[in-house]
């Protein structure tokens, strides 16, 4: 990507000759959700192919009704209305039906979009993260399986397959890794010719709505008179964007920047959820996988330690697990549901498809303390949970009916989910939330967005993508980068 100096200079450059000019979108995340919205932003648009013909009679027939007509121009809910599938967001269905038509059927329809490149149409926009382009995958353990199928992690116009046929290589079980995900989206944004957008290691601390008047004595006259895209009247109030990038010495330079539109797209990885009990902040009790693959890996914890404690019901759990019996480390799972409750994840995942986490369902089954069974140094306590951690490094638990019991373990892993850090927004962008009471939660309580859109419905000018409104699958985010777009063109377009 760029140095760090031309880059703190592009970052501060909203300048013209008469001062300062807000650029007209800033997208806070460069995960797939950003990645997405950059591509669409660039002037690449999504048209009908001709002589396609989608398996969806409705859809099809309305597809026809304005053939030469992009994507982003047409009517969002309309052409959404009365799809069906394994999102809530109706966009988010259309997009991807239109991409993978009946993969949810084991089908392999091609897409029936083609996309042209309309320099004209492009919005000018920055991309802020932390990262490489790609987020949170960068985090996660290289070789870690993705739960999705491999070729629902691509991005439009660039078929993950095609990708990973390049390297020689093949998906497992139609599934890819996560290095494999984390490299294909920096790709992506070279192939696409994106990276100009791209301003990795930043950091945002805030985001607040400003006068346009407090920019400069000269930035109210800018926002009317420039060739800002948005030219009409209204724009009497702006978002500041503040933060700072790391440099290569490890130097944090500041930088502030104006925007008339800012997306949030930081997704959920950045803060794990505590179980807010005693001794939770002990040295021994961690709330991410990598601690596990990190003791292990510097002898710490081996075959001859006390159990290794796993809390949580989750996918993350469960890779806990399987890492920990892959090492012959002794567990015990700690989980509040039943097992055969069926909101727990392995009660929905197909079997052929999952072989891994069908393992981890049977031990979780067949292994409680109540009665042994034939997995090796694994004990399940299904629906128990934690009472404390003490510096003893002995735990207490407590079942439904209120007995307790007490384990002398060598770590813990708490791995109940994570939430966003909003702390760059006002009260933590509580006030955006679904109930406006409580922290936001991509599961709980995701920001309240207009649904064809994803504008903040509590604030003009601000949008949400991803896990932050409530997508949580690659597959899906792009329904809502499609949405994002086309709110942004039209407005352009249409001004009030």
């Amino acid at each position: 990507m760029l140095p760090d100096r031309k880059m703190y200079t592009l970052l501060n450059q909203a300048r013209n000759k008469s001062g300062l000019k807000p650029l007209p979108v800033v997208i806070i995340g460069n995960g797939p959700s950003g990645i997405c919205l950059s591509y669409l932003l660039s002037g690449y648009t999504p048209y009908i192919k001709r002589d396609s013909l989608h398996p969806h009679p409705i859809l099809q027939r309305k597809l026809e009704e304005a053939p030469d007509v992009s994507i982003l121009d047409q009517d969002l809910e309309y052409l959404s209305e009365g799809l069906e599938g394994r999102s809530h967001s109706p966009v988010a269905l259309l997009f991807d039906t239109l991409q993978r038509p009946d993969t949810d059927f084991g089908g392999t329809a091609e897409s029936v979009l083609t996309w042209w490149h309309e320099a004209d149409r492009a919005i000018p926009h920055l991309v802020l993260g932390r990262n490489a382009p790609g987020g949170a995958w960068h985090s996660i353990e290289g070789s870690m399986v993705t739960l999705s199928r491999g070729e629902w992690m691509g991005l439009p116009d660039l078929p993950f397959k095609d990708w990973l046929k390049q390297k020689r290589r093949g998906l497992r079980n139609n599934r890819a890794t996560a290095q494999d995900i984390a490299q294909y989206y920096q790709h992506y944004v070279i192939k696409k010719g994106l990276q100009k957008n791209f301003r990795c290691g930043t950091v945002v601390t805030s985001v607040r709505k400003v006068s346009a008047e407090s920019i400069s004595s000269h930035a109210q006259k800018d926002l009317q008179n420039s060739d800002s895209l948005w030219n009409d009247e209204k724009s009497t109030e702006v978002f500041q964007v503040d933060g700072f990038v790391r440099t290569v010495k490890g130097d944090k330079e500041p930088f502030s920047i104006y925007a008339e539109n800012v997306v949030l797209a930081t997704g959920t990885y950045d803060s794990p959820t505590w179980l807010g009990i005693k001794g939770e902040n002990l040295s021994y009790v961690h709330h991410k996988l990598s601690a596990l693959e990190e003791a292990v890996k510097n002898n710490s914890i081996g075959i001859m330690s006390d159990p290794v404690l796993i809390v949580g019901a989750g996918l993350t759990a469960a890779d806990a697990v399987l890492f920990a019996h892959h090492c012959n480390i002794p567990v015990i799972h700690v989980f509040r549901r039943r097992v055969s409750d069926p909101g727990l994840i392995f009660n929905q995942l197909p079997k052929m498809m999952y072989p891994e986490y069908h393992k981890v369902h049977q031990m979780m089954k067949e292994q409680s303390a109540a009665c042994a069974g034939p997995y090796e140094r694994y004990i399940s306590l299904p629906e128990h949970h934690v009472l404390s951690f003490g510096k003893d490094k002995k735990c207490i638990f407590q079942d439904k009916n209120g007995y307790q019991k007490v384990y002398k373990i060598s770590m813990a892993l708490v791995l109940t989910g994570s939430n966003p850090n909003l702390s760059f927004l006002p009260n933590n962008g509580i006030d955006l939330a679904m109930d406006g009471d409580q922290p936001v939660n991509p599961k709980r309580n995701p920001i309240e967005v207009d649904p064809f859109t994803y504008e903040c419905t509590q604030e003009k000018g601000l949008y949400a993508l991803g896990p932050l409104a409530g997508d949580n699958f690659v597959r899906f985010v792009q329904g809502g980068a499609l949405a994002v777009a086309s709110s942004l063109l039209k407005a352009n377009k249409n001004p009030p």
